[in-house]
């Protein structure tokens, strides 16, 4: 039975969807078989992979899962899937809060219902969530197993972690309460900087164990390699960046 994980973080610009898809592309490159989800209407983590956001999205694949097949596309990464979003994913934020179209005990559980099924096709299904706390980051919340959190190394993230596990905490309590904080990792790290180092020392003395040992530094091929459609892997599998992302698919690999 595969696992799946959700990338969350209210604050955008933070690395969440560049750790998806790299991520999922070494544990794929691992091995493992993995499916990225993208659930942000801005569809980048399509455009990362290289995949067109030809219908049918994730939009269409939630209202009539006997799609999977057309759904679900195949990357230049052997055994990397994906399934897109498109601007039509920003009107379902809106239909699932009315409560004419969609039941108020069934609106957090619409994308675990679609994904369920395909925990037994998958080792690992990545679902990239939109850089807020609304009704898609909850979804998300509900069908994952458990919770990755990319933090920046900069003083508002201290801040914005705080909210984020008040909501982590609040989807345990009510309506899913196997999710667990599955890591917490560092991206964009300056070493140069006194505040990054701060930021990461102090993180790292409160959550302990939570926190991943393998810290994502600020690299210029990760920012290139989504306008090039393709995971870090393949853009540029020397760099830095890639191999700071490969040994932290190792990691979330080896805590299971």
């Amino acid at each position: 039975m595969g696992k799946i994980f959700v990338f969350v973080n209210q604050k955008g610009g933070v690395g969440k969807t560049t750790s998806a898809i790299n991520i999922g592309a070494y544990m794929a490159r691992l091995g493992k078989k993995v499916l990225l989800v993208d659930f942000d209407s801005q569809g980048n983590m399509s455009t990362g992979v290289g995949i067109s956001k030809d219908k049918p999205s994730i939009y269409e694949f939630m209202d009539d899962d006997s799609i999977a097949q057309s759904a679900i596309k195949h990357t230049a990464v052997e055994n990397l899937d994906a399934i897109c979003a498109d601007e039509d994913l920003a009107g379902a934020a809106i239909e699932f809060a009315d409560v004419t179209k969609v039941p108020a005990d069934k609106r957090d559980f619409i994308l675990k219902e679609t994904l369920e099924p395909l925990k037994t096709v998958y080792d690992y299904i990545l679902i990239d969530c939109p850089p807020s706390l609304g009704i898609l980051t909850t979804n998300g919340l509900v069908a994952a197993d458990a919770v990755l959190v990319p933090m920046q190394c900069e003083y508002f993230a201290l801040e914005g972690i705080t909210l984020l596990l008040q909501t982590v905490k609040r989807v345990q309590n009510s309506t899913n309460p196997n999710l667990t904080i599955g890591g917490i990792f560092f991206t964009m790290y300056d070493s140069r900087t006194r505040l990054a180092q701060d930021v990461v020392r102090n993180v790292q003395a409160y959550f302990k164990d939570v926190v991943f040992n393998t810290i994502i530094p600020r690299n210029v091929r990760l920012s290139e390699a989504p306008s090039h459609g393709q995971p870090i892997c393949l853009y540029d599998p020397n760099c830095v960046g890639a191999k700071s992302y490969e040994k932290l698919a190792q990691e979330v690999i080896s805590r299971g």
